[in-house]
C-alpha cells in the first residue's frame, strides 16, 4: 500500500492510476485547443483495453458516438479523434469551469455569468465535455443548463435552509461514515464529482470545500467502523462520485469490503452513467461484477439525459448483472410535470434501470427556486399509479431535515371507513369498497 498522503480534488486516493489530479489548480482547463496543458500527443488511451503478451488487444469501437457528440466535437473539438474523447481520463482532465470557457458552448445570460463570476465559491462549476454537449446554446431555462450552470437565486438562503440540511454529520461516529439506519451505512470515499449538480445535497463538501479529507487513514478507519458492527449488512459509496476513481482504487475498496462477512451488499451512488458516460468502460464492468451482490443507484434528472451514450452505458452494467435504480430529485420548472417524468420513468425502464425514488429537493442553502410544493410531487405520483406500469412509479419521499432519514409519501387512496368497509378511491378518482378484515 502506498504512504498515507492526502487525496482529495488535488490527488486521488489509493491506486496506480491517475485521474483527476490537479484539475482545481488549473482552472482555465477546458477545450483543449485553447489549453497549453493538453498533451496532444496521448491520442491513443489503452487503459481499458484487453492485454495479450504484453501489447492491448484491438477491439471493436466500445462506445456509441451519436451525431449530436460527434457534431459537438467537430465545432468545438475539432482536433479530438473519436478514441480520446470516448477517454474518461480526457474529458476529466478537460471539463468546464470558468465563464470565459463556457461561454465559448452557450450565450452566457448577464445572471449566469455574473453568478459564475461572483459567487463559484458556493459551488464550484464543472461540466464534463460530453455534457456540455447536451446543452441547449440559446435557452437559459432548458432543464439539463439549468442543473449545471449557476444562477443569482444560489445566493439566496431562504428559511429552513442549512449547510447539511439531513443532519449526516450528527449520524458520522467516525469520519466518512453515516449511520442512520441499523442495518446499513454511507461510506462517503471521495468529494470530487465529474459534473457538479446545482442542487448537490453534499455541496458543503464536494469540490474541495470546507473541513471533509478523503484519504488512506479516512477509508480504513471506516473499513474498520463497518467491521466492528456486525448489524451493518448494507454498504452504500457514495460522495462526491465513486466511479470517478480508478479501476484499481474502487477494487481496493470493494475487495475490503467484501472481506467483511456481515456485509451482504454493496451500492454505489453515481451521476458518472449520466455526465460521462465513457466512463463505464469494459474494464471498469468486468471489475464491478467481480464483487456481486452489488447494486447501483443513479441519478437520473430528466429524459433528455437518456441519450444513446448514457443508455449504453447502463445497459452494459446491466448486462454484468449490476441491479440499477434512479435516484431523481423533483426539481422545479426541470421535471415537475407529469408528462416529463412519465416520459423519464419509461425511458428509464427500457435502458432496465428502476425508478426507485423521487425525492423533493433538499433544502441546502440557496435551492428554494429549485424547490416544489409537496403537493406537486403527490400530483406527479398521482398521475403516475394506474397510468403506466407499476414498475416505474417510484416511491416519492423527504430526506427528513435533521437526520429522521427518509419518509415516503402517498397520495390519500384511503378515504374512510363505512362499517366494516374501508373506503378506496383508484387513479381516476372512482369510489370503492372493501370488506376490511377486523379480526
Amino acid at each position: 500500500m502506498e504512504s498515507k498522503t492526502l487525496f482529495n480534488e488535488e490527488t486521488e486516493p489509493p491506486g496506480s492510476l491517475t485521474g483527476a489530479i490537479g484539475l482545481e489548480n488549473h482552472p482555465q482547463k477546458s477545450f483543449s485547443r485553447f489549453n497549453p496543458l493538453y498533451n496532444h500527443s496521448t491520442r491513443t488511451p489503452h487503459a481499458d483495453r484487453p492485454v495479450i503478451l504484453g501489447r492491448p488487444v484491438r477491439m471493436a469501437s466500445p462506445f456509441k458516438d451519436s451525431p449530436k457528440s460527434r457534431d459537438f466535437r467537430k465545432r468545438f473539438f475539432p482536433e479530438i479523434t473519436y478514441a480520446v474523447w470516448h477517454d474518461w481520463r480526457w474529458q476529466l482532465r478537460n471539463r468546464i469551469g470558468d465563464a470565459h470557457t463556457l461561454a465559448r458552448i452557450i450565450r452566457l445570460s448577464e445572471n449566469e455569468r455574473h453568478a459564475m463570476i461572483h459567487h463559484a465559491k458556493h459551488l464550484p462549476v464543472a461540466i464534463t465535455p460530453y455534457y456540455a454537449s447536451l446543452l441547449d446554446e440559446n435557452d437559459v431555462f432548458q432543464p439539463l443548463r439549468r442543473t449545471v450552470v449557476p444562477v443569482n437565486d444560489e445566493c439566496i438562503r431562504t428559511h429552513g435552509e442549512a449547510d447539511d440540511p439531513l443532519g449526516e454529520e450528527h449520524d458520522s461516529p467516525t469520519p466518512g461514515i453515516v449511520h442512520r439506519y441499523p442495518d446499513r451505512v454511507l461510506f462517503l470515499v471521495t468529494g470530487f464529482c465529474s459534473t457538479y449538480c446545482r442542487y448537490c445535497t453534499r455541496s458543503r463538501m464536494v469540490g474541495g470545500r470546507g473541513k471533509h479529507r478523503f484519504d488512506i487513514d479516512q477509508w480504513e478507519k471506516g473499513i474498520a467502523y463497518i467491521a466492528s458492527n456486525p448489524n451493518v449488512r448494507d454498504v452504500l459509496l457514495s460522495g462526491g462520485d465513486p466511479l470517478t476513481l480508478a479501476d484499481e482504487k474502487l477494487a481496493w475498496l470493494l475487495a475490503r469490503l467484501r472481506k467483511i462477512h456481515h456485509v451482504e451488499i454493496i451500492r454505489i451512488g453515481t451521476k458518472v452513467p449520466v455526465v460521462m458516460p465513457q466512463r463505464i468502460t469494459p474494464g471498469l464492468v468486468h471489475t464491478l461484477r467481480r464483487y456481486h451482490p452489488l447494486l447501483m443507484s443513479i441519478h437520473v434528472t430528466h429524459p433528455d439525459e437518456l441519450t444513446p451514450e448514457m443508455s449504453q452505458a447502463c445497459i452494459r452494467l446491466a448486462d454484468a448483472g449490476i441491479p440499477l435504480g434512479s435516484q431523481t430529485v423533483l426539481l422545479a420548472g426541470i421535471n415537475d410535470n407529469i408528462e416529463t417524468m412519465k416520459r423519464l420513468v419509461r425511458g428509464l425502464l427500457r435502458i432496465r434501470v428502476k425508478p426507485y425514488y423521487l425525492y423533493q429537493c433538499d433544502p441546502i442553502p440557496g435551492s428554494s427556486h429549485f424547490r416544489t410544493p409537496v403537493a406537486k410531487g403527490l400530483e406527479i405520483i398521482r398521475g403516475l399509479h394506474g397510468h403506466t406500469t407499476g414498475y416505474a412509479v417510484p416511491t416519492y419521499a423527504i430526506d427528513a431535515p435533521g437526520g429522521g432519514g427518509k419518509i415516503p409519501l402517498l397520495p390519500e387512496y384511503v378515504v374512510g371507513r363505512d362499517g366494516g368497509d374501508l373506503l378506496l378511491n383508484n387513479y381516476q378518482g372512482k369510489s370503492y369498497r372493501y370488506p376490511d378484515c377486523n379480526c
